[in-house]
């Protein structure tokens, strides 16, 4: 009787597990599709379009967050079952490497998301490993596993050692000081403001991105293109945030300037989504809050619309004149 007990207690925490695996999976695709689809954003993926990417979508972003979500589910499972160890390090490396595999597999070669992989990986392997758990006890037992040696290198290591910039390894290994220094106290700090969701998370990515070390950014651009995005970004918190007028003008003034300069803040876009995980963990929520940017998006258009059609009459006006 007591050996059937066990056996029956055994069985009811691997299926309890494995729940929480899977839906801690799905808090973390349903995170990066909502950063994906927060709308807008400077230089990036959005509701209105590819920002300043040439060979991605909002579309392509879904289907790789939704490709993802059985590689967290498999993180969170390991993690859940073995102590820290340099073999459970090893263990999620290697699942990261094949939720890459599948990444490029869905996007045809495109790097959608390969730091989120490693951010979200982390963060759901964690979370794993405890019920109830704090941001801040998260990104600490996060740092620890991240702080264990891997054989991997990429775009980050390199752009880390030409201009001593932490990268999303060095971001982990801190305990992801970016998401809970500025990230989290932003969004929350609107939300206490009773803001829409949607401007509580651009401010939120405004916020981290005056502060990053954005390494996708120096991959492409140098410091002199760091610096522009990190005071764009400072300019339009200055001026009141995506909330206010002034704080919308400055935005866009921002994102036409890293699109015609081609940059894309995605370290930053990465650590919103760790952001907006982190607190529906904290939070005990059983889903992401679905922001309601697509009315901004909506609102893009149709300003874009009625200025297209100004210019055109203004030119007929001058023809005729």
């Amino acid at each position: 009787m007591r050996t059937s007990l066990l056996v029956k207690d055994d069985r009811h925490d691997g299926a309890q597990t494995l729940l929480r695996s899977d839906h801690l999976a799905s808090l973390a695709t349903q995170s990066l599709i909502a950063e994906a689809e927060l709308t807008p954003k400077p230089g990036l993926v959005d509701r209105r379009g590819r920002g300043a990417h040439d060979d991605l979508s909002l579309k392509l972003m879904t289907k790789s967050a939704t490709a993802l979500e059985p590689y967290f589910a498999a993180m969170a499972a390991c993690s859940g079952a073995q102590d820290l160890s340099k073999d459970l390090r090893a263990e999620l490396a290697e699942v990261g490497r094949d939720a890459e595999r599948a990444m490029y597999n869905v996007t045809q070669g495109s790097n959608s998301h390969k730091g989120a992989i490693w951010i979200l990986g982390l963060l759901v392997a964690t979370a794993a490993r405890g019920k109830s758990q704090t941001a801040r006890e998260i990104v600490a037992v996060a740092g620890n596993i991240a702080r264990l040696p891997d054989r991997a290198h990429t775009h980050g290591d390199i752009v880390r050692k030409r201009y001593k910039a932490a990268g999303a390894h060095g971001e982990a290994a801190s305990g992801f000081p970016h998401v809970i220094q500025f990230g989290l106290p932003a969004m929350r700090n609107r939300r206490a403001q009773k803001f829409p969701e949607e401007i509580c998370r651009l401010d939120a990515l405004l916020s981290v991105m005056a502060e990053l070390d954005d390494t996708c950014v120096l991959y492409r651009g140098g410091v002199e293109a760091l610096d522009a995005v990190k005071s764009g970004a400072k300019a339009v918190l200055v001026a009141g945030g995506y909330g206010s007028e002034n704080g919308r003008q400055q935005m866009r003034k921002l994102d036409r300037e890293l699109i015609r300069r081609h940059l894309s803040p995605g370290g930053s876009a990465d650590l919103l989504a760790a952001t907006i995980f982190l607190d529906t963990v904290e939070r005990g929520q059983n889903e992401v809050y679905k922001d309601r940017s697509e009315r901004e998006a909506r609102w893009n258009s149709l300003s874009l619309i009625i200025r297209q059609q100004s210019g055109a009459l203004l030119g007929r006006h001058t023809l005729v004149s």
